[in-house]
């Protein structure tokens, strides 16, 4: 097994006598004008007075939230109640900045932040979704395992990035102002007011600071490792947005691969649903199950040695009638476009491939569907019936992305002022994630860690972690999708305690554990003892 270098963490810092507008000292504190403690506010209402220096700043409202018992919270609507009780919090709601927009909308930086009784002295800043526009309750509840970081009394915020609007509402964009807060403005200065909400609250800054967030809020968390360099202890960027033109149009062909081969209805559009039926898919994820699952040196119905498995359906093809047992060419053929990487004409990459994974057929609720069709379902992103796809259009269109520029994540690999400070930084992303291929993250990690020194050095403050089955950021029909990334960063920056591995737990599997293991390793079966347990696997390279 290959060795990892232990690194002990400072926990001691120095705060900075600097205003509110100062950028935060390296491990991520509020600025404090002086080095003594300041008395805390009187109530939670008094912070509805509030007012800071070098920023416009209202706090709107103010609310003093009773503490709830276990299994009474829940993350968002629909959610099953989360275990942990929460304790008595301060929720105070604000905005930051507002303007009229070019648009003759009114916008500001929305926010509100969860103060705690008690406090842990840790500040967390909650990633958002989708193209925010909304500010969702902060609780922290992103790969936490099930407790929260509001429950474990950790101060919390999070914001809608500058605008309102629901997940997927675009129109904000044609304001530059608001584009700009929603790509990374937002985020350094909800940064800076929070923390100094929290001193003024508590009468002491933030001792350590870390941001977790998943899909956008990934794509969020890797900013601030790239932008805000100094602002962070620790961040965990979870399947990130990372390049949201190149996925849409990696989506796009693989919706396209399959309409072409798809059945017709009455008035000539493709069926994609009835590509392949039930028993197909099912004979789908079977077969890839049977190449790849006991690499791993146990058969479990997950992939662990990803790596390992180079599975292609050509070995499903039919060599007479079509029956249950087999596939015809014309789904093989299907099935090599949609699962192959992403070329122009003259064969750059635009974006690389999905991995074969055992959630490639997956839907039902809270699920984005999986990347092989079913039903009325035709991709990822809903109906899409086109049967052609022009690479070099979708290029230039790339090009021509306003956003892109800001919003990209996936050039800067330059972190060693994040990671000279002390910083780690984790990644984590579903092998079934149907929108953003893990393989673009796994990407990224390896030109980063190429530009930082090579993996052995990049080892030493920042880990990838790849989950078997998981879709985007969450569920699958055959996962582990409960682990915690808040405590095995907040050890390795406090304690020093790197995470070789993170154990996870899910429903798909009751009573199953497993490790996570970091990149390039993975979990194998040390031949003995009960496979069910984690305890009973190694991490290997």
């Amino acid at each position: 097994m290959k060795q990892r270098k232990m690194i002990a963490i400072l926990d001691s810092v120095v705060l900075i006598a600097a205003g509110v507008s100062a950028i935060p000292t390296a491990y991520g504190q509020a600025s404090a004008p002086t080095q003594t403690q300041r008395s805390p506010v009187e109530s939670c209402s008094a912070l509805s007075k509030l007012q800071l220096p070098g920023v416009t700043m209202t706090i709107t409202k103010t609310e003093d939230v009773p503490a709830a018992p276990a299994g009474t919270v829940r993350l968002f609507p629909g959610a099953k109640p989360i275990a942990a009780a929460m304790p008595a919090y301060c929720l105070a709601s604000g905005e930051i900045d507002p303007h009229t927009g070019v648009d003759g909308k009114s916008y500001a930086i929305g926010f509100a932040i969860a103060l705690p009784q008690p406090w842990n002295g840790r500040f967390l800043f909650q990633g958002g979704g989708g193209l925010d526009g909304a500010v969702n309750p902060p609780l922290g509840g992103t790969a936490a395992g099930g407790d929260p970081a509001l429950a474990r009394g950790f101060a919390v915020v999070s914001t809608d990035s500058g605008h309102k609007g629901s997940v997927f509402d675009a129109s904000f964009m044609k304001d530059q102002q608001a584009s700009l807060d929603f790509a990374y403005i937002a985020l350094g200065k909800v940064t800076t007011v929070a923390k100094e909400i929290v001193a003024r609250f508590y009468g002491a800054p933030p001792q350590h600071s870390y941001f977790v967030g998943c899909s956008t809020g990934g794509r969020e968390a890797m900013i601030v490792s790239q932008r805000y360099p100094t602002y962070f202890n620790g961040v965990v960027s979870g399947d990130p947005a990372i390049r949201t033109g190149n996925s849409n149009d990696a989506d796009a062909r693989i919706a396209v691969a399959f309409n072409q081969v798809a059945p017709k209805d009455a008035s000539g559009k493709p069926m994609p649903g009835k590509v392949f039926s039930d028993s197909d898919r099912k004979l789908l994820v079977n077969s890839i199950l049977k190449e790849c699952d006991a690499k791993d040196g146990v058969k479990d119905g997950m992939i662990f040695n990803a790596e390992a498995c180079h599975y292609d359906p050509a070995i499903l093809e039919c060599h007479g009638a079509k029956t249950d047992a087999c596939l015809t060419a014309l789904q093989v053929g299907a099935l090599h476009k949609a699962f192959s990487p992403l070329k122009d004409t003259i064969g750059h990459e635009i974006y690389p491939a999905f991995p074969y994974d055992t959630g490639i057929t997956a839907t039902g609720p809270h699920l984005v569907p999986g990347l092989v069709p079913s039903g009325t379902v035709s991709s990822p992103f809903g109906p899409d019936l086109a049967t052609t796809y022009d690479a070099d259009k979708a290029e230039a269109v790339l090009d021509a992305n306003p956003t892109s520029p800001v919003t990209s994540t996936y050039s800067w690999t330059n972190l060693s002022t994040f990671s000279g400070r002390g910083g780690k930084l984790l990644f984590f992303h579903g092998l079934s994630d149907p929108w953003f291929s893990p393989l673009d993250t796994l990407g990224y990690y390896k030109k980063m860690a190429q530009a930082n020194g090579g993996l052995d050095q990049v080892e030493n403050w920042s880990r990838i972690y790849l989950v078997p089955g998981m879709n985007h950021c969450a569920g699958g029909p055959a996962t582990l999708d409960n682990f915690d990334m808040l405590s095995a960063v907040v050890d390795w920056v406090e304690r020093g305690t790197p995470p070789d591995s993170i154990i996870a737990t899910g429903q798909d599997f009751p009573g199953r554990s497993r490790p996570l293991c970091a990149y390039p390793e993975h979990a194998q079966y040390k031949g003995s003892g009960d496979p069910e347990d984690a305890a009973n696997f190694v991490c290997r390279d």
